[in-house]
């Protein structure tokens, strides 16, 4: 069972960061009559960051039943927990569908005829959109409510053969996985132009929020190593592990941007480069080289030492700056929809976007850390527990 000083200090964190939501949700309210439509912009740049954390703990526990590994063994409740928010994410999605004219330009009249001409009006169309969303969401639901059913059943039990059972599971559901974060990509950022279009952009989504979930771990993982009784199962051969693969999550999700960068720059075919035009001059140009130099190149040359993926205040502070820029890099990918090549219309824009961000990440983090404290922190029924355990021990010892 999770000790009483760490329940006491997860409650802490949840009373704090509803708090934190609840007023972000005030002022954002607020923003809804001062600026319609920048409370809808505001409000999908923050949710595409903030499911991306849940989303990509699905992706990274359904990989960690495929592979056994002793790293996702040690992440495997904190990654749960975050699978069990998905349906507060359900509710949250609820004021997108609300504001799709406000949005999307497919749905105004003098845009539908357009995409009638090119064939895009039989799917860029209102019900289909959101039936797409609540399919996408089942999907997503059901392989967490399975996941976590087995896990609470293997925790009561004991029983070996839902370990199996999980893997099993977990090879088909990282295939719905990616498609069904391809259809919401797509549906949610990229049809904010419609005449645009990526085939690597669904990639570039399962990349970047499996990054944001294992930043966010990792910095959980980091804290709740120094409390009972995670601190007996966690060595740093774990938090090496987490390291490099967050390395090679980085790798590869630099990997996708630049190559779509590159294919549409050496194209350079006029209804490709709309998209990088305003993206790429004035202050928009200045949050790339940020980007790039934040997200990857000090990540990727601060993780090829392995002092720094061992030790886990250094790596929790590489985590923390890799999540902050999913951030930036999701507001970058949002607003120069509505912007072009301008921050903000104007400065009270800056307050909305804030706000949203506060809001929605208040109520997602509280949501989380009540999710973490209802089961145990160890699955000390998982087959791998002992092996775990013992390499803690071994790794304490030297």
């Amino acid at each position: 069972m999770n000790s009483a000083n760490t329940t006491v200090d997860l409650q802490r964190f949840q009373r704090s960061a509803l708090i934190a939501g609840v007023l972000g949700v005030v002022v954002l309210g607020k923003g809804y009559f001062a600026n319609h439509d920048q409370f809808f912009r505001s409000y999908l740049f923050a949710y595409a960051f903030w499911i991306g954390i849940p989303l990509g703990s699905l992706a990274l526990l359904m990989l960690q039943h495929l592979t056994g590994g002793g790293w996702g063994m040690v992440i495997r409740r904190p990654l749960e927990a975050a699978t069990r928010t998905l349906p507060l994410m359900l509710v949250l999605v609820v004021p997108i569908m609300l504001g799709v004219h406000a949005l999307y330009p497919w749905t105004h009249e003098e845009e539908i005829a357009d995409l009638a001409r090119l064939g895009k009006t039989a799917y860029l169309n209102v019900p289909f959109f959101i039936g797409r969303t609540i399919f996408c969401f089942a999907i997503w639901i059901l392989l967490a409510f399975v996941l976590n059913g087995w896990s609470c059943e293997q925790d009561r039990t004991g029983d070996k053969r839902l370990a199996k059972k999980m893997m099993i599971l977990s090879g088909p559901g990282m295939v719905l996985f990616v498609l069904t974060v391809t259809i919401v990509a797509v549906d949610w950022v990229m049809s904010l132009d419609p005449h645009w279009m990526s085939t690597m952009f669904g990639l570039l989504f399962v990349a970047a929020w499996s990054v944001s979930a294992l930043a966010f771990v990792i910095a959980i993982m980091a804290w709740l190593s120094k409390h009972a009784p995670m601190n007996q199962l966690v060595a740093q051969l774990h938090f090496h592990d987490l390291g490099k693969l967050l390395l090679a999550l980085v790798m590869l999700w630099t990997y996708f941007a630049f190559s779509q960068y590159l294919i549409i720059w050496s194209g350079n075919l006029p209804e490709e480069i709309t998209y990088y035009l305003p993206r790429t001059s004035g202050a928009w140009g200045a949050i790339v080289v940020v980007v790039a130099l934040l997200h990857f190149a000090f990540p990727f040359l601060t993780l090829l030492s392995r002092s720094v993926k061992r030790d886990a205040g250094k790596l929790v502070i590489v985590a923390v700056l890799i999540l902050f820029m999913r951030l930036v890099d999701f507001f970058w990918m949002v607003m120069p929809n509505f912007t072009q090549d301008r921050l903000y219309h104007q400065p009270t824009d800056m307050i909305w976007n804030i706000a949203a961000a506060v809001g929605i990440g208040g109520l997602w983090l509280a949501s989380y850390f009540w999710q973490l404290d209802k089961m145990p922190l160890v699955a000390i029924n998982d087959p791998r527990y002992e092996g775990v355990l013992e390499q803690a021990h071994s790794h304490s010892s030297h």
